[in-house]
């Protein structure tokens, strides 16, 4: 079996590779503000009323952000062997966004407390009391967003929604613009190393370089546009119908032409369905099976060149986005003869389940300062690479296949995703222990006569 290596251009991005050094001001990830944890009411209390809304967040990647194993698991092992304080700041902050209410309450403070030991409301995650309690947001990154929760049962404080009539006895109601626009999702997912300053997520930013961030609001299409009119069957996407979700917003509440949907599915089809909720795997699975394109291009296959075009169709940030020196997109490719024996492959998993060496992957590589790569968030003070596909942008791949000399050949493109690499779960949990789901979010078949 041979593999040769890949040449590349871009469309629709700067290009292939960045060298961007931030420079070492701080980024405090500091509670700009501190409030006692009885001023936050639980989902359950919320969902008396918005039963519907409150079944859809339940085992949601909000829901679980502090319970997600893989999360604690790999937070906790970076933290590990740390001594630079810098390094150890950015380690230790991830808390902010993923257990916000106990952050800002003071219990976590930090990843390396004992996250078992948080209370039980805290415990909950990205939930409704906190989000219907923001009012702004200061930095649109690290969750430096302004809050103004009630003060628990007694008085439960002004709720903040999408609508302008909306009544409830038990608390105050009031329209927010903030919440129907990116920006809310922008204080969470959009992350910079808390002294370094160096970009490690950029999904806000992202959308707001994209298409989708139009002034003709016939043409704008905010996060929620997408991720709040998911429902299962509907994967609403930028390449597919996002059509309202009519209904209502709490039990004998008004009919409204659209709900917005609590599911907040990503491209993780792991953690849910290890909670038991195989709905918003497959909800994951649907939203990457309809995020991207594939073309194959044979006009120099006579050669021994194949191209493959990678096209982001439906996503309004890049492929991928989030956590991306972690989370894997890459190409396999597979050409056979007629009798079905293989004459070239790139990204075929190994048997340990590795990406083998000159496959293409669309990533970010951190680095120290100096050029060289580290795969410790905490030690990111630069971007030595940043190779993904920007929305409505696309990517052409050119493969070369030596000695063919078949005269008929078949082309076999798979674009594929998981949550993170093998080798980081390896040295986690240790070999196989867990092994993520692998999803083919878009494939390619053609059969050429030479």
């Amino acid at each position: 079996m041979m593999k040769t290596g890949t040449k590349r251009t871009i469309a629709g991005a700067a290009g292939a590779a960045l060298m961007i050094v931030y420079p070492l001001a701080m980024f405090s990830c500091g509670r700009t503000q501190h409030f006692e944890l009885s001023r936050f009411l639980g989902p359950d209390m919320c969902g008396g009323c918005h039963a519907a809304v409150a079944d859809q967040w339940k085992n949601s990647m909000h829901n679980l952000s502090h319970f997600d194993p893989v999360y604690t698991a790999v937070a906790k092992h970076l933290r590990k062997g740390l001594t630079d304080p810098d390094e150890i700041a950015e380690a230790e902050s991830c808390v902010k966004c993923h257990t916000p209410v106990g952050f800002v309450t003071g219990n976590p403070t930090k990843v390396s407390d004992d996250l078992d030991r948080v209370p039980d409301i805290a415990k909950q995650g990205i939930q409704c009391d906190y989000c219907h309690s923001a009012t702004g947001a200061r930095k649109m990154y690290n969750n430096d967003i302004r809050l103004d929760p009630g003060h628990g049962m007694d008085n439960a404080g002004t709720k903040r929604g999408p609508f302008t009539d909306s009544h409830s006895e038990f608390h105050k109601s009031a329209y927010s613009k903030f919440h129907t626009e990116s920006g809310i999702c922008g204080t969470c997912h959009d992350v910079r190393h808390v002294v370094y300053g160096t970009k490690l997520e950029t999904t806000y930013e992202e959308w707001l370089g994209s298409p989708y961030n139009s002034s003709d609001s016939n043409k704008r299409i905010p996060c929620q546009g997408c991720h709040m009119y998911q429902r299962p069957g509907v994967p609403a996407t930028g390449s597919t119908p996002r059509p309202q979700n009519p209904g209502e917003a709490a039990g004998g509440g008004p009919q409204r032409a659209h709900i917005y949907t609590h599911y907040f599915v990503g491209a993780n089809a792991y953690v849910p369905n290890k909670f038991g909720d195989a709905v918003k795997a497959r909800m994951a699975e649907e939203r990457l099976k309809n995020a991207a394109a594939l073309t194959i291009i044979d006009a120099e296959l006579s050669k021994g060149i194949v191209k493959v075009e990678v096209k982001n169709i439906g996503a309004g940030h890049k492929l991928p986005t989030g956590l991306t020196d972690v989370r894997q997109m890459w190409l396999e490719v597979v050409v056979t003869d007629a009798a079905g024996r293989e004459l070239f492959s790139s990204g075929k998993l190994g048997r340990d389940g590795t990406i083998p060496a000159g496959a293409v992957v669309y990533n970010t590589v951190f680095g120290d300062g100096k050029g060289k790569a580290v795969a410790n968030l905490a030690k990111a003070r630069e971007v030595l690479k940043d190779y993904r596909i920007p929305p409505l942008g696309s990517v052409v791949e050119t493969y070369t296949v030596p000695n063919l000399k078949a005269k008929t050949v078949t082309v076999i493109v798979a674009l594929k995703y998981r949550s993170a690499p093998q080798e980081l779960l390896d040295a986690v949990f240790g070999a196989g222990k867990i092994v993520l789901p692998v999803t083919t979010m878009a494939e390619a078949k053609k059969q050429i006569a030479l």
